[in-house]
């Protein structure tokens, strides 16, 4: 395996796990879909992804999953179990997409930290969108939110696996996003702009 094979490897797994900040089973099921067409070759250690039993295991999860974050106020319980869960993704599916002949230290290394990286930034972005949406309108318009997220995760895995450099720069674009424009700070200060003023105290009556 040549450098620039390594080098795009790399950068369909961190496009995958970035679609895993999404939601979690969509990229892999993007992944196993992709892996039955012969546009993704698995070595021996994920030979199981593109099985029938992985199919079907991953469009049921999935399924579920898009539903789960359709209900009121479950979708935001559920981003406190979908944080890590997208970092456990985000890596196995990278490790999954990268080179048979890497080490699997290098492998586990780069697939922990590019991986799980990227599929934590992701879903950081999208929960503290969801606790906006929320706020503002009392959760009537997380649906938009949920069916944003969906629509994301289908785009970026499918990107991720056709025009993998693309995905890479928009996550190189994101992460200076939230390096240099913390949302949870602009969160914040969005709250302090609009509190409402507090009421001016009466001064207190003298008795006569």
């Amino acid at each position: 395996m040549d450098n620039w094979e390594i080098v795009l490897s790399v950068m369909v797994g961190v496009g995958l796990s970035a679609a895993c900040g999404f939601r979690v089973f969509i990229p892999p099921l993007v992944l196993c879909i992709a892996g039955k067409a012969g546009h993704v070759t698995f070595g021996q250690e994920f030979a199981w992804m593109d099985s029938n039993v992985a199919l079907a295991a991953f469009g049921l999860a999935a399924l579920l999953e898009v539903g789960a974050y359709y209900i009121p106020w479950l979708d935001n319980a559920l981003d406190t179990v979908a944080a890590p869960a997208a970092v456990v993704a985000g890596t196995l599916t990278s490790a999954s997409v990268f080179g048979q002949d890497m080490s699997p230290w290098l492998k586990w290394s780069l697939a922990a930290i590019a991986g799980g990286g990227a599929a934590g930034a992701v879903q950081v972005t999208t929960t503290v969108t969801r606790g906006t949406s929320s706020a503002l309108t009392g959760g009537s318009a997380n649906w938009l939110v949920s069916t944003g997220e969906g629509v994301g995760a289908v785009i970026t895995a499918t990107l991720a696996i056709v025009v993998p450099v693309l995905v890479f720069i928009g996550m190189l674009m994101l992460a200076g996003y939230i390096i240099y424009r913390n949302p949870l700070k602009l969160y914040r200060e969005w709250r302090q702009r609009n509190a409402p003023d507090e009421p001016v105290p009466e001064p207190p009556v003298m008795a006569t």
